[in-house]
Parts: structure tokens; C-alpha cells; sequence
């Protein structure tokens, strides 16, 4: 079983980037005590007739499934990812365009809804907001009069958002805003729109994106060229109706 260079080239892509770092020298003699060691175990398996063992099999035979799978999307995928196609992605969709647009709220959180529903009674009444979410507010950001900076609509939850950013600066909620954590009065002090990400900034993103998009082309083009027959545990077809939950047992 011969051992060739690009055989410890392909370990070599499987050892940490530290370890791929090491002078020739020094690598080449671990690589190739790997791939001989390696060699050595397959001999000694095919010699104890594993290969022809029926779990063995499957295993050879899924690993093999995996090396096709890897090399046909880095065939499919490769040349669309390339750095002038991410390149043109970021001035096509982000170049030149406005970032995402921030609010700098501060909020007030209580247990109940007549608790907020009072606070915001208060706040009709011309009281300070700071103050009140001082006294009032249980969240940790009540020192700081309920202050939570700027946010972007994902970095809350939903609810809490959507009450957020329909705020223009120096408005509060006039109605409480119920999250898991309990009712919330919020006022917004602020909005912005921040700057576009550079490309360097992007470009990670962006690459993953791509790849992402297009392992799904992929996978689409794939199944059209099959015909896929799902069953269920017991080896019966699959219907529409069916779900993975098994119905409850009849009582008799």
C-alpha cells in the first residue's frame, strides 16, 4: 500500500491551523508516521475480515457517501463563492445603503398590568420618567433609569420591539407592553440609523450567506433527480396525515 504526497497533504488538512503552521521539517515526519500507522490498522482490520463485517460496511459505505456529498458541493459551490462574487453581494446589497435603525429606549418593568397601567397614569400626570423607573422599575437597568442604550429590533424580544420602534423620540407607551419577564412602560430617547458595515466587516457574513444559499440550490437540484419514497417506523407509507408524534394508545 504505497504512501504519497498527496495522501499527507490530506491529513494535513485535518490538523489544527497551529499544527499546519510547523516547518516542513518538522511536520513531514509526524504526517507520514500518521498515514503509515494508519495504513498499518487497515491492514490488520481487512485481516481480521472487519471490511466484510455488515456495521463496518455501512460505515465504510456512509463515509464514502460523506466524501461525495463534500466534494460535490465544493465542485458546485466554489465558484460561486469567490472573493469578486462576495465582493459584488456587499456593493449589490449593502454598499452605499443606510444600516440598521437603532432606538435608545429606557423601560420600566413591574410584575402586573395595573402596576404599569398606574406608572403610566403618572407619566400623564407630567412625572419624570427616570424617576419613576427608579423606584418602580425591577429590572437591573433601574439604577440607571431603566436605561437600556441603543438596540436594533432583533436584539429584543418581539413585543418589546414592535412597542419600541413604533415610539418617535420623547414618546412613551401609553399602553403596558407584556414580555415572559413581566409589563413594561417604555420611552424611546432616541433613534439613529448606523453606518454600513465595511466590507471587511461583512465579508464572513456574507460568505456564509452565499454558502448557505447555495448548498440549498443544491440540495434542490439533487432531489430533483430522484424519486423519494418515505415510510413510517413500522414500513408503512407515509400519508399526509401522518406526524412524527405516534397517537396516544386506546384505552380499552
Amino acid at each position: 500500500m504505497d504512501i504519497h504526497m498527496s495522501d499527507l497533504n490530506i491529513l494535513a488538512q485535518n490538523l489544527p491551523e497551529e499544527a499546519r503552521s510547523l516547518p516542513p521539517q518538522q511536520l513531514y515526519p509526524q504526517l507520514l508516521d500518521q498515514a503509515i500507522d494508519g495504513r498499518a490498522l487497515v491492514v490488520m482490520a481487512k485481516k481480521q475480515n472487519l471490511d466484510r463485517d455488515p456495521l463496518v460496511s455501512k460505515l465504510m459505505t456512509a463515509a464514502s457517501d460523506r466524501a461525495l456529498q463534500s466534494a460535490l458541493v465544493g465542485k458546485e459551490i466554489g465558484p460561486m463563492v469567490t472573493d469578486a462574487a462576495v465582493k459584488a453581494r456587499y456593493d449589490k446589497d449593502i454598499a452605499g445603503k443606510p444600516g440598521e435603525e437603532e432606538v435608545h429606549a429606557r423601560h420600566i418593568l413591574v410584575a402586573t398590568e395595573d402596576q404599569a397601567k398606574a406608572i403610566i397614569a403618572q407619566l400623564d400626570g407630567g412625572a419624570d420618567f427616570v424617576t419613576l423607573a427608579k423606584a418602580n422599575s425591577t429590572d437591573p437597568a433601574a439604577a440607571q433609569g431603566g436605561d437600556l442604550g441603543f438596540f436594533k429590533t432583533t436584539d429584543m424580544l418581539p413585543e418589546f420591539s414592535v412597542a419600541a420602534f413604533a415610539l418617535k423620540p420623547g414618546e412613551y407607551t401609553k399602553v403596558p407592553v407584556q414580555t415572559r419577564y413581566g409589563w413594561h412602560v417604555i420611552k424611546v430617547d432616541e433613534r439613529r440609523n448606523t453606518a454600513a458595515p465595511t466590507y471587511e466587516q461583512a465579508r464572513d457574513g456574507l460568505r456564509q450567506q452565499m454558502v448557505s444559499e447555495g448548498i440549498t440550490k443544491v440540495i434542490a437540484q439533487a432531489r430533483g433527480l430522484v424519486k423519494v419514497e418515505r415510510f413510517n417506523p413500522d414500513g408503512s407509507p407515509v400519508k399526509a396525515t401522518d406526524t412524527a408524534t405516534p397517537p396516544p394508545p386506546v384505552k380499552k
